[in-house]
């Protein structure tokens, strides 16, 4: 099963993210959690690492700060040695598009290939842009 994260405007999708599976969202936290908080969960990114990843959304309310911490995630990865890809879905998908990580956060990719926390920090700011909430379906 895929973890879609969107957003709606009555029947339109704005904006969303197929990440892949849920395994593959939670291997990004796991690492987050490992790697930048010590083993201790949300610790440093309690909005992205701490929120359910079960039907749900991210409020409005909570969008500025989740910019902030993927922003920080972001610069922290891409100053780590890159890791290998979690799912066979992943390597076929760098593989066909030449993808050769140089860093932990090129090593993170949705279902197109691109950088999941790029793609996150772009869903988070069109939801503040028209002021909707971040769904997972």
């Amino acid at each position: 099963m895929g973890l879609y994260l969107c957003i709606f405007d009555d029947d339109e999708d704005i904006d969303g993210v197929e990440i892949g599976s849920y395994a593959d969202y939670n291997a990004l936290r796991d690492y987050i959690v490992r790697e930048l908080e010590s083993g201790k969960a949300g610790s440093e990114y309690p909005t992205f690492v701490l929120h359910s990843d079960c039907d749900g959304e991210w409020p409005v309310s909570d969008c500025e700060k989740l910019l902030n911490e993927l922003a920080e995630i972001s610069q922290a990865l891409k100053r780590h040695n890159p890791v290998k890809f979690t799912s066979d879905w992943q390597r076929k998908v760098a593989d066909s598009i030449g993808l050769v990580p140089q860093n932990a956060f090129e090593s993170f990719i949705d279902v197109d290939g691109e950088f999941l926390l790029e793609r996150l920090q772009n869903l988070v700011k069109n939801a503040l842009k028209h002021q909707l909430p971040i769904l997972f379906q």
